[in-house]
């Protein structure tokens, strides 16, 4: 199996080949999905929700993402890793972001990091971009502008929002960015932009169009146990098997039958 690069995503799409894109956080899960042959995988801010049990992405420091990044890069052979950019890392400065952006690769062993934004985060892309950090963007639904979205809700239903998001996407692939994420945006939308650019789109609640796909891999894999997005597909129910396992095992102590004499010395 082949190592994946920043040329070998961007050639996937050159070639309509589609990108599977999953989320991972930890050593083992990374271990497992490189395994399995997922290209890419982001270690997103949603380790904050996910991992941390935090409401939104929005307290996740740059500490966590390298602390995760670490893990993830440790378990992995052949994919390609890209770290999150938080909220409050790379919006305040270009100095900022690139410091971040630096401390994500050389701290972390990142290959590409991603932030969230098109028009108004051009400047911030172009600038890590020119360091030779690749960099994904992340338009439509941001997680990080949750605030000013009044929640995570589908962006570009009218044909003006579209349209500025048709130019977030633009300014993106200007900016040098490798790739773009297309959050939470309707499926004609990213067809269109899809269409449009050079680079590949990763679609996650954007429609079967997009050049890849993402998940959270804690969603698709059912261990949060909560409503999931509709976008969701989950393949596994590890939740109810976790719950099983723990309640086989706290009866085996309770009822003294582990540990066995097959699992003494």
């Amino acid at each position: 199996m082949k190592k994946y690069t920043v040329v070998e995503i961007m050639k996937m799409k050159a070639e309509g080949r589609k990108i599977p894109v999953l989320t991972a956080y930890d050593f083992a899960t990374a271990r497992i999905l490189d395994e399995a042959g997922i290209p890419l995988f982001i270690v997103g801010d949603s380790a904050g929700m996910v991992e941390a049990g935090y409401e939104s992405t929005l307290p996740v420091t740059v500490d966590e993402i390298i602390y995760h990044t670490k893990a993830v890069v440790r378990g992995r052979t052949n994919a390609l890793v890209v770290a999150d950019m938080p909220f409050g890392s790379y919006q305040a400065s270009v100095d900022d972001a690139r410091r971040n952006a630096v401390r994500l690769v050389k701290e972390g062993g990142a290959e590409a990091v991603k932030l969230e934004g098109g028009t108004r985060m051009a400047g911030v892309i172009k600038a890590i971009a020119e360091m030779d950090v690749p960099v994904m963007g992340h338009i439509g639904l941001t997680p990080q502008s949750i605030h000013r979205m009044g929640g995570y809700k589908v962006q570009g239903k009218s044909r003006p929002d579209a349209d500025l998001i048709m130019e977030d996407a633009l300014a993106v692939e200007d900016s040098g960015a490798f790739a773009v994420a297309l959050e939470g945006i309707p499926a004609q939308l990213a067809k269109e932009i899809t269409e449009r650019l050079t680079i590949p789109t990763i679609g996650i609640g954007a429609g079967p169009h997009c050049d890849g796909q993402v998940l959270v891999v804690n969603d698709m894999l059912g261990l949060s146990g909560q409503k999931v997005p509709r976008f969701v597909k989950r393949y596994a129910d590890l939740r109810n098997l976790i719950f099983l396992a723990a309640t086989e095992y706290i009866k085996d102590v309770v009822e003294e039958r582990f540990p066995s004499k097959e699992h003494s010395y």
